[in-house]
């Protein structure tokens, strides 16, 4: 309940007072080069550089891969990062099946197959909680640790009363004609989540959104991101499964914003594992890398060591 009423309070948010712009697409360190990575069905773009034990971080949706790149600067120097697009987005490709959250998952272990890494550190957000659940539930022996971020995961906990919020009206929107609607519009419809679930709209400049609007904007990206969302459906079946063979028992931090998930991060990961510590990152909404890099990174960084 505390998440929906966090949710129903996120309209509300765009009379916040002006702040500075704290969002800037950065470019990742020079030792991180792109790499495309063929899977099951996909093919999966994945920047990796650096030297030490593997870091794999996820991003979600209204976001790529790139959200990471603050992040990766401050970990090249002695780890190893992957930092995926994940199906369907930024520069993978566009299947037209595969978007269930349990399929994902094996797409990231399979990276790691063909980049010869086997335990890795997970850090996810918002859609990339799914799927670094899917793939912790499937392999737990290869995560040490896992940092989630400000989302829910499908079928877990009050899963029901969540998608009935109607600030999360998004996640039914899809088909052939909303998909007509929004071609050549990608900018707006990926506006009203920037603006109505940040603390302040001011937070996500306007480089940002014209950087991923451009990516979205690609052929076939809309229809797929539409698919991640239909997804959810057998996710929630899949994840209950999960659950039933047992919670994950490897050292996981949930990460709240404070304006939105909060506490109850942590509150929805206590149904799937045993070892769970809670943080709240203060004057943030859902876009935690761009509202509140420093607070979140140092969040991330004191967890991983």
């Amino acid at each position: 309940m505390r998440t929906i009423l966090a949710f129903g309070a996120l309209i509300m948010l765009a009379a916040v007072g002006a702040l500075p712009a704290l969002a800037e697409v950065r470019p990742f360190p020079p030792t991180v080069r792109g790499q495309d990575i063929q899977t099951d069905g996909a093919t999966i773009h994945v920047r990796v550089g650096g030297k030490g034990s593997a870091v794999v971080m996820l991003h979600g949706l209204g976001d790529t891969g790139d959200m990471w790149a603050p992040l990766a600067a401050k970990l090249v120097g002695d780890h190893t990062v992957v930092v995926p697009d994940l199906r369907g987005m930024g520069l993978s490709s566009h299947p037209e099946a595969g978007y269930d959250k349990k399929t994902q998952g094996r797409d990231i272990a399979l990276i790691l197959d063909k980049l010869k890494i086997d335990k890795v550190d997970l850090v996810t957000h918002d859609i990339g909680n799914m799927v670094g659940y899917a793939f912790a539930a499937q392999y737990p022996d290869r995560v040490n640790r896992w940092i989630a971020m400000d989302a829910p995961l499908p079928g877990i906990g009050p899963w029901d009363e969540i998608v009935r919020s109607p600030a999360l009206w998004h996640f039914n929107f899809r088909g052939p004609d909303v998909e007509r609607l929004v071609k050549g519009r990608e900018r707006i419809y990926l506006d009203r989540f920037w603006n109505e679930l940040s603390a302040n709209p001011k937070s996500i400049d306007e480089a940002t959104r014209r950087h991923y609007a451009g990516l979205y904007a690609r052929p076939g990206a809309m229809h797929s991101a539409f698919n991640q969302f239909a997804a959810f459906a057998q996710d929630a079946i899949d994840n209950k499964d999960f659950v039933a063979k047992g919670k994950l028992a490897m050292p996981i931090l949930a990460i709240g914003a404070e304006k939105t998930f909060g506490a109850a991060m942590a509150d929805d990961l206590h149904f799937v594992a045993t070892d769970v510590t809670s943080a709240v990152i203060p004057n943030s909404g859902h876009w935690l890398m761009e509202e509140q890099p420093a607070a979140t990174i140092d969040a991330i960084l004191g967890f991983l060591k």
